[in-house]
């Protein structure tokens, strides 16, 4: 059986991505920080309504430590991970001159330095084995960048350029590295947005609708398939054209 571990699986597109996979079959390694209710749900729903095995883990992917443990009891619940989403990720919304010290160290530290750990985590068995497969979550504004969001954008940034580097490194290993930049997608982040505004943007997009996570999931179910063996240090645009 294949596994999956992806972290911040207890939000919208985590949920979805799990899933997804579920669906396929993969065996399910739910990442959590805070949100264990819902992973530990989650992870009894995959089981039921599946029949896949699926466990929730709680690390915090700030520190290094957490993670190596995080890895290892994955693969002691479920054997080897093939396959890492790196989906965990938090917003925040303020100018530039309001930006803290501490704001700065968190989003870099959840989406970039995270995402650095869970990949350097799951390497060496990818490597062992020759293959794997990582996929890692950004934005349309690590592409583009975002007003109000620049801490969030350089972290998104970031992502884009470790996956190209990693996928230039790993590809002789047997291992891709993709990415998925998501545009608007309706997740509880767009829950402040009133209706006028999500109207606006759903007109802004070129396909005339807000995404969805499952739009996100049916990327990340791709990129970890036999279609996508030769796609790597890619950046996939799932954002209806709001990006091209």
């Amino acid at each position: 059986m294949k596994n999956v571990l992806i972290t911040g699986a207890s939000g919208g597109i985590g949920q979805a991505i799990a899933r997804a996979f579920a669906r396929e079959g993969y065996g399910i390694a739910l990442h959590y920080n805070r949100n264990g209710e819902c992973a530990h749900a989650l992870a009894s729903a995959l089981r039921t309504e599946y029949g896949v095995p699926a466990a929730a883990l709680c690390a915090d992917l700030r520190n290094s430590e957490a993670i190596a443990e995080l890895i290892t009891r994955a693969q002691n619940e479920l054997g080897f991970i093939g396959t890492l989403v790196n989906n965990a990720g938090i917003a925040q919304q303020k100018l530039f001159t309001d930006i803290t010290d501490e704001d700065w160290e968190n989003m870099i530290g959840i989406h970039l330095s995270g995402t650095f750990r869970c990949c350097r985590a799951v390497l060496p068995e990818m490597i062992r084995r020759h293959e794997g497969t990582i996929i890692n979550i950004s934005s349309m504004w690590g592409q583009t960048g975002g007003s109000c969001e620049v801490h969030y954008s350089a972290a998104k940034a970031g992502v884009i350029g470790l996956t190209k580097a990693l996928a230039k490194e790993v590809g002789l290993s047997g291992i891709t590295v993709n990415c998925i930049a998501p545009g608007v997608i309706r997740t509880a982040m767009l829950d402040s947005f009133t209706e006028e505004d999500l109207d606006a943007l759903a007109e802004e997009t070129p396909v005339g609708r807000i995404g969805t996570p499952e739009d996100v999931a049916s990327a990340a179910v791709f990129l970890a398939g036999d279609g996508a063996r030769f796609i790597t240090g890619q950046v996939i645009g799932v954002n209806g054209g709001f990006v091209v």
